[in-house]
């Protein structure tokens, strides 16, 4: 590992030499982040500092707006009226929704993708009726877990809503949106445009490599 003395750090060690016993213990204290800096790049961000997602989006049979404390009774109404469904078609686990989710898990929950939105790690954003007052679904953006991607999108909705045809909709207008308005070269479908045995597959592909690595 290469290491410079930037500088902070060279100001740091003049004034040591310089300085009564007090004063060069507190520069010191003050600056040992700076003496030693690894010369490492660090990771890319997942969307560039210029872009910012969008916090509203509203179309003609729906709107987007993320998701936080302020939806928690309309999303966590929509999500326990489609346990099972969403169990086999989102996250083909009993893990999440399940009956046993309390007030303060779905709080939790809001909570946790609010602050991965204003941290710009994920976004994930309730799909609601125009007025606003019953949540059809939800859309997530976050990092691809596979190679290759720049990004996955995955989506839901409830039961009602995928039996009167809304889930084929939403996919298909999620995918233009994603295509014009974000800054995405190669983006996954896990369960839709890549099924999920070629996906479980991909997933476990990039795990090993990184485990080689």
């Amino acid at each position: 590992m290469i290491f410079r003395i930037t500088g902070a750090a060279l100001t740091a060690a003049m004034l040591l030499m310089t300085s009564g016993p007090a004063t060069a213990a507190a520069v010191a204290t003050a600056s040992t982040a700076a003496i030693a800096e690894p010369d490492a790049e660090a990771p890319p961000a997942f969307i560039p500092a210029d872009f910012d997602a969008p916090t509203l989006v509203e179309t003609e049979n729906f709107k987007l707006v993320p998701l936080g404390p302020e939806l928690v009774d309309i999303d966590f109404a929509a999500y326990m009226s489609s346990i099972e469904h969403l169990q086999q078609t989102f996250t083909r686990s009993t893990g999440w929704p399940h009956k046993d989710i309390s007030a303060a898990d779905a709080m939790l929950d809001m909570e946790t993708e609010q602050a991965r939105f204003a941290k710009r790690e994920s976004f994930a954003y309730a799909v609601l009726t125009p007025d606003g007052s019953r949540e059809r679904g939800s859309l997530y953006v976050r990092p691809s877990s596979v190679d290759g991607h720049d990004a996955e999108v995955r989506l839901w909705v409830t039961k009602a809503e995928f039996d009167a045809g809304f889930d084929a909709e939403l996919y298909a207008w999620a995918s233009r949106w994603i295509e014009s308005d974000w800054p995405f070269e190669k983006v996954a479908y896990p369960g839709r445009a890549i099924d999920w045995d070629s996906w479980d597959a991909l997933v476990a592909a990039s795990k090993a490599g990184e485990a080689d690595q």
